[in-house]
């Protein structure tokens, strides 16, 4: 089976490349990635000589590149996007560009090649903020951030192509991810690394945001049994059943590295900051799937990770990083 994962070099994608290639013997899988500041080959060093990987740099808007690279696919997964909330509101153009017009351009590729399955990889973002209960599938989309509102935007998109075209399209909307390879604006890893150096940790507004923590691993495990047993047309909610408070993650992060509490810092809010996200997993649930990673063990080994990785973080936190870090949390560099 040929596989072509767009943006298999950032954080999901290059571990549901190594996840594909591991779980998989009969697979091959041709990575497609711009390369953009998120996107890293030294996240795939490990399978980069693997024969049943290939690597093709290019846009996921460029439709030669993208006709290209899904000769003989037979399916596509699609990680390839801009998709930290705090650079869309700043600039919001790239998101609209790489998340909108980028899915118009896989999905008209996979209607004229034929490609028998076309898997989006969405966000419980595009439902916006819930005070109490969780999203289903079939809940109005309210999106809050120029970011939620272009991932809403491809996903009707997406539908849309199923709809007209009978394009045998689906779409996982997760929950919010953390693990190894995360790039550092995100605040996981963001946390963990300026804990590291003793620098401190910003947290939004009271802190009392809420997010529900899915492990990588199990998020790709759950893409890929959608991709083989979910049934085109249809959303599948991914969510870990962690709900956590930012506030409260800080501090286990803190706890964690034996760092005291008081590097916390409260900033400003974020404009538009949903409240809390929560999904309601049955219906991927009733495939067969459900999350493998305790929070606590996965929050751990993350910490681990990055621990020991600083090889990997410390070129990444220099040049451009420092440059939107400063900006962004001005007075805290």
């Amino acid at each position: 089976m040929r596989i072509v994962v767009t943006g298999g070099a950032g954080f999901i994608g290059s571990n549901f490349v190594r996840h594909l290639l591991r779980a998989h013997e009969d697979v091959e899988v041709v990575n497609l990635d711009k390369l953009t500041y998120a996107g890293n080959l030294e996240n795939l060093r490990d399978v980069e000589s693997d024969p049943r990987y290939t690597f093709v740099r290019g846009d996921i808007c460029d439709a030669g590149v993208v006709r290209s690279a899904l000769a003989g696919a037979d399916a596509v997964v699609n990680f390839a996007a801009e998709t930290h909330v705090d650079r869309s509101i700043s600039d919001p153009q790239d998101f609209i560009r790489t998340d909108v017009l980028g899915t118009h351009t896989l999905l008209e590729a996979v209607r004229e090649l034929g490609v028998g399955r076309y898997l989006q990889v969405s966000t419980d973002e595009v439902y916006g903020s819930i005070e109490r209960g969780s999203f289903r599938e079939d809940s109005v989309l309210a999106p809050s951030s120029p970011y939620s509102a272009s991932k809403a935007g491809a996903d009707l998109l997406v539908l849309a192509y199923h709809g007209t075209f009978a394009t045998p399209v689906l779409i996982t909307r997760s929950s919010n991810n953390y693990g190894p390879y995360q790039y550092p604006e995100k605040i996981v890893p963001l946390f963990v690394t300026n804990a590291l150096d003793d620098e401190p940790l910003p947290v939004y507004g009271d802190g009392r945001n809420v997010r529900d923590w899915l492990y990588v691993e199990d998020n790709c495990a759950a893409i890929d049994l959608v991709l083989h047993k979910g049934e085109p047309g249809h959303v599948y909610n991914v969510g870990g059943g962690n709900e956590v408070e930012n506030l409260d993650l800080t501090r286990r992060i803190l706890d964690l590295l034996g760092k005291d509490h008081s590097l916390v810092r409260y900033v400003p809010d974020r404009p538009g900051h949903d409240r809390r996200y929560s999904v309601d997993c049955a219906k991927l649930q009733a495939l067969g799937w459900a999350p493998r990673t305790p929070f606590a063990d996965g929050l751990a080994t993350t910490v681990a990770w990055y621990r020991d990785h600083r090889t990997w973080w410390e070129p990444i936190k220099s040049g451009e990083f420092r440059r939107y870090y400063e900006q962004q949390y001005r007075g805290l560099a």
